[in-house]
């Protein structure tokens, strides 16, 4: 099959690439690196024609909240209606665990308006949402971070590799359109705050993380359970202990 990747030289994006590559698939890299502009509509026609599959796993390069909506409804919107005229058979995108939970996040109202579009369009579409990367975690900790200090919500999250997401990801878009939602998670659960301080006495950061339960979250308040999945979830094999072994 041939299977465009928008995002294709992003951290999931070059992973999706390579495994789909290993399957015998023919995938193709689509992003602005390539000459493929989702949000002017530079090169989309072309990177779509004969496409059987798009992967959607690109992301806003910014995240303040006009400018993250604006991003992925237009860029939906362009990519919608160039599968349309090239006739792909599956729209796949990868959101986020919760993404309809924590309406206060411009980020997640973003996502959810993505989805939105998506689930309308009429195109056979499967959207898998994958908890926080372990990639991610540090980026976490930095926007909660205030001066020597980490403010985290004692919370649940259930984080997973990027490498087991791209191989989610994979396995989706050469299975059949499920017109629907798949969670994806890691093995295990952690409380955020502790996984905060592991994180950083694994790496000598000389920061402190304060347990705070009204701690935001990229502008959210968390409940106890808005970062993990429901019951139903695929759950990845890659332990913590495990990806910092290989990160090292």
């Amino acid at each position: 099959m041939k299977i465009v990747v928008i995002g294709g030289s992003g951290l999931i994006g070059s992973k999706l690439v390579g495994k789909l590559g290993a399957q015998g698939h023919e995938a193709v890299p689509a992003s602005p690196k390539t000459g493929v502009n989702t949000l002017t509509g530079e090169g989309v026609d072309e990177v779509l024609g004969g496409a059987d599959v798009l992967v959607d796993v690109s992301n806003s390069p910014s995240f303040e909240d006009a400018a993250v909506l604006e991003f992925f409804q237009t860029s939906t919107r362009t990519l919608l209606a160039a599968a349309g005229k090239a006739g792909v058979g599956h729209y796949v995108a990868l959101s986020i665990v919760g993404s309809d939970r924590l309406p206060d996040s411009g980020y997640m109202r973003a996502k959810v308006a993505q989805e939105k579009l998506i689930a309308a369009s009429g195109l056979p579409y499967s959207l898998v949402h994958a908890t926080q990367f372990f990639e991610f975690v540090q980026g976490i900790i930095d926007a909660a971070t205030d001066g020597d200090t980490v403010r985290l919500a004692p919370v649940l999250i259930q984080p997973m590799a990027a490498e087991d997401v791209a191989s989610a990801v994979a396995e989706v878009a050469v299975g059949a359109p499920m017109n629907g939602t798949v969670e994806i998670a890691g093995p295990e659960q952690f409380r955020l705050d502790e996984l905060g301080r592991s994180l950083l006495a694994s790496r000598s950061d000389s920061r402190s993380v304060v347990t705070d339960p009204a701690a935001r979250y990229f502008g959210a308040t968390l409940g106890e359970r808005s970062l993990v999945p429901v019951d139903g979830a695929r759950v990845a094999d890659t332990r913590l202990d495990d990806w910092r072994a290989r990160a090292a």
